[in-house]
């Protein structure tokens, strides 16, 4: 079974721009919290270091919107996942100095 995390990478870590617009999301320090709406997803900054992740399903006859499952995740993480993903499918990574 394919995990939140997992779909999350499939679905928005799909072009060079996504990711950098993402990582730049995560990352600053400009931004104490708030929302990235990707393609499906949404990227909830609580704080520096903790997020929350989370599919929206929104149906334009109704209006209604469905979150139909969310998870919860370190910053760390986050990035470290984000990193392997954007390597396997190519795209050039940012340089964390490492």
């Amino acid at each position: 079974m394919i995990d939140a995390i997992e779909r999350f990478l499939d679905d928005e870590i799909s072009s060079q721009e996504m990711y950098e617009a993402i990582y730049n999301f995560i990352t600053s320090f400009h931004i104490r919290n708030g929302e990235f709406e990707g393609n499906r997803y949404i990227i909830k900054k609580m704080d520096q270091i903790n997020f929350i992740i989370f599919p929206e399903d929104i149906y334009p006859n109704t209006g209604d919107r469905e979150i139909p499952y969310c998870t919860s995740i370190y910053k760390n993480t986050l990035i470290t996942r984000i990193i392997e993903y954007a390597k396997t499918q190519g795209i050039k990574v940012i340089d964390m100095g490492e």
